[in-house]
């Protein structure tokens, strides 16, 4: 794997450790609140490129548009990275997010934050793990 691909794949563990520092706090906190969802696109946008980075340096699939999250997880889900559908719900909730200026969306999805979409993104790491070590 190439260096840079190594660097992504580090920073997504270090991400979703942030994360997971959501868990168990109020969200009522808008600090809290925030950092939530931003520790949350961040994770979503480093998961789907270290999933093109496998697919493309792994799997040498390179027929597809690299540049779009929705066609890597696709992919990913083809060459058996990811299993789930709810990938395609995080990443309509991450598109969402990036618009929710008083936070009313990020109070909304913070539980599936903490938990469901956190786990998704933890169970993908372990996965990726396998290639980087």
């Amino acid at each position: 794997m190439q260096k840079k691909s190594i660097n992504r794949y580090h920073s997504l563990c270090k991400s979703l450790s942030n994360l997971a520092d959501a868990k168990g706090r109020d969200p009522g906190d808008k600090f809290v609140l925030s950092g939530t969802a931003q520790m949350f696109n961040l994770s979503f946008d480093l998961s789907w490129k270290v999933m093109k980075d496998i697919i493309t340096e792994y799997h040498g699939v390179l027929e597809y548009p690299t540049g779009s999250p929705r066609e890597t997880l696709r992919m990913a889900c083809s060459v058996g990275l990811i299993e789930d559908d709810a990938w395609m719900e995080m990443l309509r909730v991450r598109n969402n997010l990036a618009r929710d200026y008083d936070g009313e969306l990020a109070l909304k999805y913070f539980l599936n934050i903490t938990s469901e979409y956190y786990q998704l993104m933890n169970d993908f790491v372990n996965k990726a793990a396998g290639y980087y070590i």
